[in-house]
């Protein structure tokens, strides 16, 4: 296993949740959990440290700790963990997909009903020993039963582009209803994470309009399971399997609420702590005085009417929600600092697209014609090489036919006025010793090459990361592709030093891109400050393999956000000639 700071953070998370899972001192769990937050949110790699022997130099994490990572480095594995896994049986950890249960009430039925497995899980709920226990009841044992069986039907977390469907269902269906004052969409949604657990919809609304409000999202056809329906919350399952949570506050609770259910908690806690730090107190209901005594008075409400004044009222500039994670944002936006952030309509162009040439659904002359009617500038074509026979890949004939219909296309588009032009690009396999895919005499008739891994994905890290850096260092080698190979879901990517690779791409000005296809969203954002140390560029890439697939430049640029990417960063945000010139500067 590689010894990345993602992978130090899964092993240190995995330390606590195995500590919960024993029944050991939350004390000492909290540890590990507060050393793979800082390891996870380092600029530099653990790496480094590890090399050097001075972890213990990393605030947060003392030498037990330290011991343990050197540990993992060295054997994958520790001591502590391997002694955690002898007590806490492996069944148990299929529980932690149950909603509602975290390890220490695992942990509780489990030492006081001897059960392990599902199976028994199930069946300590349907006779009422489950119902039995201390805090449980049999609300509780229903509820464990239904998140069983769904469990078992469906993942825990969708896409961004499955949660977005959902969400935006039930934002049409009441935004319009009488009473609604305000309507938005809250949680892990609106800070754009690449995967979605419940999707959270928030309203103001008049007093007297609420139970209407909630009897339409309670009853629209997509439900099969209302959850609970309360007087300010109400909870579905719907056919997709995923869980929609709709809250309604006062108007004037509105804004607190927003920030409130939007999250992250890690962001929050910052939030709260700067209240207090100035006298006062925030949570989901306003802004407020603190007494003497240090407790809330929710009889001196401050007055602050948006997001952006809460903000200010506790020094800050307005945080994007993307960035609200708990991942550097104060510092980048105390008093009137700020970070103007990419926004979709700084996007120019198009590149990563597919057409019939490889495995696309549309000709070239149709992408093209999509792009113009989005009102974009230029299309970057680029079909999969030789070696990805499996995808159509284009052998050196099949190159030489497409560079002359993309000649002929830009030429018609010239005589009849159209300001547009198709790039002459290819997505390069990366060969097994980090060498693209054609001759010399092929690679420099392009326009531009994306270099991206297609197979041996489970290459050793190590070797993963050197035959990235040839293919990057390659003078005709402009993009590096979708870099972890992962598929959001379905395939984990290669866990080789990605800091390192984002530093190399800068160092030779080669760019990786961020691409936009909701199964992948890689380069992940969580690299973007180390992107943003360097200066490495990137272009927000749709992966495009028919024209509906253009529009997932949305989601590409959501991600961009999230990793700090300003318009100056991102090549389709320069004009045409602007990125012809950087093409041929390497």
């Amino acid at each position: 296993m590689a010894t990345t700071n993602k992978s130090v953070a899964q092993f240190l998370e995995n330390i606590a949740t195995y500590m919960r899972l024993a029944g050991e001192n939350d004390f000492r769990s909290a540890a590990f959990d507060k050393a793979a937050r800082l390891v996870e949110t380092m600029d530099s790699s653990i790496e480094q440290f590890i090399q050097n022997g001075n972890l213990t130099d990393i605030k947060g994490i003392g030498q037990s700790i330290a011991n343990d990572i050197t540990s993992f480095s060295e054997t994958g594995t520790a001591p502590v963990l391997e002694a955690l896994k002898e007590k806490v049986p492996n069944e148990l950890i299929k529980w932690l997909d149950i909603s509602g249960m975290g390890p220490k009430k695992i942990y509780k039925i489990h030492k006081e009903l001897g059960i392990t497995t599902l199976e028994e899980l199930k069946v300590a709920c349907d006779d009422g020993r489950v119902a039995a226990l201390a805090g449980m009841g049999a609300k509780s044992a229903e509820k464990i039963l239904k998140s069983i069986s769904w469990m078992e039907q469906f993942a825990e977390r969708c896409r961004l582009d499955e949660a977005e469907a959902i969400a935006y269902r039930f934002k049409d269906l009441l935004k319009g209803m009488s009473g609604v004052k305000r309507i938005e969409l809250a949680g892990s949604f609106r800070r754009k994470l690449e995967t979605i657990g419940d999707i959270d919809v928030l309203i103001a609304a008049d007093e007297n309009a609420v139970q209407t409000i909630f009897d339409a999202f309670t009853t629209h056809e997509s439900i099969v399971e209302v959850l609970g329906k309360g007087d300010t919350k109400s909870s579905v399952r719907v056919q997709e399997g995923r869980q929609v949570d709709l809250r309604i506050v006062a108007e004037n609770e509105f804004d607190a609420a927003l920030m409130y259910f939007t999250g992250s908690k890690e962001h929050n806690v910052v939030m709260r702590q700067r209240a207090r730090d100035r006298g006062m107190a925030l949570n989901e209901y306003g802004l407020f005085k603190l007494t003497e005594s240090g407790e809330t008075n929710f009889e001196e409400r401050i007055p602050v009417y948006s997001e952006d004044e809460i903000y200010k009222a506790l020094g800050l500039a307005w945080i994007p929600p993307e960035l609200r994670e708990d991942f550097g944002e104060f510092g980048s936006f105390e008093g009137d600092s700020s970070i103007n952030l990419l926004n979709e309509s700084d996007i120019k162009g198009v590149l990563h697209a597919h057409s019939t040439y490889s495995d696309g659904s549309y000709s070239i002359e149709q992408m093209a014609l999509a792009c113009i009617e989005r009102g974009y500038e230029y299309l970057g074509l680029t079909d999969h090489s030789q070696t990805a026979a499996y995808a159509g890949g284009l052998n050196e004939k099949a190159v030489y036919k497409q560079w002359k219909e993309i000649d002929a296309l830009n030429e018609k588009f010239a005589k009849e006025g159209v300001s547009f032009r198709i790039f002459k690009g290819i997505e390069s396999d990366i060969l097994a010793n980090g060498d693209l895919d054609y001759s010399i005499d092929v690679l420099k008739g392009f326009d531009f090459i994306i270099a991206s891994v297609h197979f041996s994905l489970e290459m050793e890290p190590e070797k993963m990361l050197e035959r990235f850096k040839r293919a990057t260092e390659n003078p005709y080698t402009r993009i590096v592709g979708h870099p972890t190979g992962r598929l959001l879901l379905k395939r984990e990517g290669n866990p080789f030093d990605m800091n390192a690779l984002v530093e190399f791409a800068a160092e030779h000005n080669t760019a990786i891109e961020i691409n936009a296809s909701p199964w992948r969203l890689d380069l992940d954002w969580r690299y973007g400050r180390k992107a943003e140390q360097v200066g490495l560029l990137s272009s927000i890439n749709p992966d495009a393999h028919d024209i509906e697939g253009i529009d997932d430049i949305r989601f590409g640029v959501a991600i961009a956000r999230k990793a700090r990417f300003t318009k100056n960063r991102i090549l389709n945000a320069l004009r045409a000639d602007e990125l012809k010139a950087w093409f041929e500067n390497k």
